[in-house]
């Protein structure tokens, strides 16, 4: 077995606007977004930190690191998912996100999941 089958995560992501958190008169457009993690692998893996850029319509870019994701560092056995939801506020109507999640298996092997990029968008901006 190689290391992709033994070593693998999908992530799924939702997005969502929130305008009642948002005042885009002060550039302020914020989004939730949950990000469901399986572990598709055959070996149990803890999630011990993230890696996000997060980038504005107009160019500004903003990246956040830290420990584990929402205040933990949740363990997955094959076959088991985790899902939280979290925010992110960015200073136009549109922009994305992309990052990492930096992972360590129950066998030390230490190993980094790509999150692919995806759209924060408020409702009718983008066709």
């Amino acid at each position: 077995m190689d290391n992709e089958e033994k070593y693998n995560i999908e992530v799924k992501v939702r997005t969502v606007y929130l305008p009642d958190q948002s005042d885009p008169g002060a550039e302020r457009h914020v989004f939730a977004y949950t990000i469901t993690i399986n572990n598709t692998g055959s070996v149990a893996s803890r999630l011990v930190s993230r890696h996000w850029i997060i980038t504005s319509g107009d160019g500004s870019v903003h990246e956040v690191r830290g420990l584990g994701v929402v205040g933990e560092q949740p363990i997955l056995k094959p076959g088991e998912s985790f899902e939280y939801t979290s925010g992110t506020a960015i200073s136009s109507p549109a922009g994305s996100m992309k990052g990492s999640y930096q992972m360590v298996a129950e066998d030390g092997f230490h190993y980094s999941v790509e999150i692919p990029e995806f759209i924060l968008s408020v409702p009718r901006v983008l066709h």
